[in-house]
Order: C-alpha cells, then structure tokens, then sequence
C-alpha cells in the first residue's frame, strides 16, 4: 500500500470503528430504555444537551407528553430523566461525529484526487447511506412517541441491518485497498470454503435480524430457561397463532421470535464447524486464522445468549451478547474476503 492510498485505508477503517460503536452504543441505549427520552430530531441544534434547569424543565415537559413516560416511567423524576437523556444525547453525538467523518475527509480526498473520480461512486454512497442511516434512526424513534410505549420492532430491525450492511461496506472496502499481495481474487462461492463462508455470512446476518426482533418486541424475557422452553424443546402451538400470516408469526410474535433466535444460533455453529473443518487442509494460514477467530467468538456468544436467559437479562450480560454478536458478524465477513484470495 503506498503513502497516498494510505489516509483512505486508514480512514475507511476509522469509519467501520464509529459504525460499530454506534451499534453497541446503541444497543446499551435500548436496554437501558434511553431511546426515546429527546423526543425530537434536531441534527444541528441538538448537538448540544440542555443547559440550565429551565432548558431541562422543558426537555423533560415534552418526555411527559409521551406514551413512554404515561405508561412505564410515570414516576420518573427529572434527575432520572437527565440520565436517559444523556445516553441517548450520546449516542446520537457519536451518529454526528461519524457522520463529519464521512463527509469532511470524503470532500478532502476527492479535492486532493487521492479518491479518483472514476472510482468514488462507492465512497459517495457511503456517505448517501449514512444519512438515510439517520433518517431511519429517527423513523425509529418516532414510531414510539404517539401511540405506543416502544418503538416498532420492525423499524428496530431496518435501522440494525442498515448500520450492518454500512459496517460491511466500509470495512470491506478497506480490506480491498490492502495491496501487500499479489495473490489472485477468487469468484465469491467458486470453492468449497468460500460457499460455506458466503453460507455462514448469511445465516449470521439473518441472526443478528431476528436479535433485531428479540430486542423490539423485549422477546428475551419469554422463557428464562435454556435449553427447554415452557418445559419442551418446541412449546405446543407455537406457531399457530389463530388469524395470523406466517410472517406474522415469525416476525411478531414475541415466543416464536425468541424460539428462532435461540435455535438458529445452533445453524451458525455447525457452519461454523464447517467452515473450519473445510479450511483446515485446503485454505491458506491466514484464512484458517481468522476461522478460527469466528470460531471463539461464536463460542462466546452462546455462552453469552444462554447465560442471558438463565439470568433473566441482565445488562452486564445483554450488552456483551449484542457486541459479540457485531464481533461476530465483522470475523465472518474478513473470513470471506481472506477466502477469495489464492494465497
């Protein structure tokens, strides 16, 4: 890699961190019911928190007029809502700050031509999903401010999978510029390890989907036991919610969603088992390694989802499970790249 593409590798990475602390942010966020303390979307002027106890005072007079604060935190006093205010308030200045990392250092490379303009559609649509990133964070948010407690678990879901696939744009761009080798580029699922790894890729973004469910629709505290559910493996009527699609069922209903996620996990550990076993004799070191990193994080998170149920959803161990989780799906998708060079 030479000294000029250098500050785009390096920024590119930089932005992958900011995706990923947003996510894990944002997951403390949810579990600590902070999301829908600022109840409005001031990009600019929200930048700054409340100063002073009357610019409090009224934040916390409009948290009143919410569903959340009617229904659940009635009884919440405004020292208890300037601590809400502020993990969100964070949250959304780490979403600021990442967004100024896109766009300032964007405009400066294409100016400076180390982004050449042949090539800088890519970069452009980062930055493009960055902002719809935005827009749906706040769809999000006011999905809970009218007529429900929560915000929609489907919106949850689009705004997680929109940073997922921001996440894995930016670092897989980056890994792209790593010019240290020569080595050919292999058509993605032209050999058996990358069909299992391409496998892997989408059974742990569908389970990172249905943990986008889970959290939504608190689905986590259903059952505290593991591995039995409602005392059986597969609870009687699980799936036949009466007048309801499929789909419905799937995607709504809290026990059929928290019965997929934990049972799905066992899918992404046998393809992970898989791809391991594949690439033990025919991969190159430098993929087996990464494998095997997929392969302890994958471990770890199973211990971290059951331990979650048994302890009925602390928040030392749901925060670490959804972390992992983005951990997770960030080995697989360098397990993926590393599997489609030649050496």
């Amino acid at each position: 890699m030479s000294k000029a593409e250098r500050p785009v590798t390096i920024w590119l990475l930089i932005v992958a961190l900011l995706i990923a602390a947003m996510v894990v942010v944002g997951g403390y966020v949810r579990l600590t019911r902070s999301g829908l303390s600022i109840v409005e979307w001031n990009p600019i002027v929200g930048a700054l928190p409340p100063i002073g106890e009357t610019a409090w005072n009224a934040e916390f007079a409009k948290y009143q007029q919410t569903p959340e604060f009617r229904e659940v935190n009635h009884a919440m006093t405004l020292d208890g809502y300037q601590r809400i205010f502020l993990i969100e308030w964070g949250h959304r200045l780490i979403a600021r700050i990442a967004g100024l990392a896109v766009v300032l250092p964007l405009g400066w490379f294409l100016w400076r031509g180390l982004i050449p303009v042949r090539q800088a559609g890519l970069y452009v649509g980062i930055a493009l999903l960055f902002g719809l990133q935005g827009f749906l964070g706040w769809f999000m948010v006011s999905s809970g401010l009218f007529d429900r407690p929560s915000v929609s678990h489907y919106r949850l879901t689009i705004h997680l999978l929109m940073a997922t696939l921001l996440l894995a744009i930016a670092t897989w761009a980056a890994l792209n510029r790593d010019t240290r080798t020569s080595a050919a580029v292999r058509r993605p699922g032209g050999n058996s390890a990358s069909r299992v790894a391409l496998a892997l890729l989408g059974a742990v973004t569908l389970q990172i989907a249905w943990g986008g469910l889970v959290a939504g629709l608190k689905a986590g505290h259903v059952s505290y036991t593991w591995p039995l559910m409602g005392g059986a493996l597969l609870p009687g009527g699980l799936f036949a919610a009466a007048g309801e699609s499929w789909w419905h069922t799937i995607t709504a209903s809290a026990p059929a969603v928290h019965w997929i996620h934990r049972w799905f996990a066992m899918v992404v550990v046998g393809l992970t088992v898989w791809l391991v076993v594949v690439c033990r004799g025919s991969a190159p070191a430098a993929a087996r390694r990464v494998t095997h990193v997929v392969a302890g994080l994958v471990g770890i998170q199973i211990l971290l989802g059951v331990s979650v149920l048994w302890f009925h959803v602390p928040l030392g161990l749901a925060w670490p499970h959804q972390a992992v989780g983005l951990g997770v799906f960030t080995a697989v998708l360098m397990a993926n790249h590393r599997l489609l060079r030649d050496a």
